[in-house]
């Protein structure tokens, strides 16, 4: 089992970072690979609704940032923890931009994946940041991993993140809550589901 850990900061071992390797070493600790994978920080094309996605599902007609590479990873992960920092009480731009084309052209084959959110904020927004990242998961049919709190450190620096022994420990738990989510469905089938139906309110 193996769940992708994705660093949303353009810093590449910053607040975000030190929080996705509290997980990562917890996850290790349960018996369950990972692995962090940084966006980077050139420039990620916004979603321009070309459909060319739903034509070739799972590719992303722009090839020239990180997007259908981390489709890719998402198929092949079993769990999935995205992690950003909070810019203007939500997440940050480039990560948001990267995750519209991510779940638009491939949601389907993400359904059932376990998955989380996590953030980072010097003081506040964290909330409203936190319950971003969990609107593509509760879309795209993915079933949610809570840990004992919301999923934020505070810090504005590396090190004062390590000192915010509450935010550690929620990252702890929340690795310890996807390791036994993905142990518990491992030899289970998954959910029949109906066909999508769109109902639109305008005529």
């Amino acid at each position: 089992m193996k769940v992708l850990l994705v660093n949303g900061s353009p810093h590449k071992e910053g607040c975000t970072y030190t929080a996705l390797t509290e997980i990562a070493n917890e996850l290790e600790r349960n018996d369950v690979d990972s692995e962090i994978f940084w966006i980077g920080t050139k420039p990620v094309q916004g979603c321009i609704a070309c459909g060319v996605c739903k034509k070739n599902p799972g590719k992303c007609v722009f090839d020239n940032d990180p997007c259908n590479e981390l489709i890719k990873k998402f198929e092949e992960a079993d769990g999935i923890i995205i992690g950003s920092p909070v810019y203007y009480a939500s997440i940050n731009g480039a990560l948001s931009a990267l995750l519209d084309r991510v779940f638009y052209a491939d949601a389907e084959k993400f359904a059932n994946k376990p998955a989380a959110g996590i953030v980072s904020c010097r003081r506040s927004g964290s909330t409203v940041s936190f319950d971003r990242l969990n609107k593509y998961f509760a879309i795209s049919k993915m079933p949610i991993v809570t840990s004992q709190y919301w999923n934020a450190v505070h810090g504005n620096t590396p090190e004062e993140v390590k000192q915010d022994l509450e935010g550690l420990q929620t990252m702890r738990t929340l690795a310890k809550n996807m390791a036994w989510l993905l142990k518990s469905i491992q030899h289970e089938t998954e959910p029949e589901c109906e066909e999508v139906m769109f109902t639109n309110f305008i005529r």
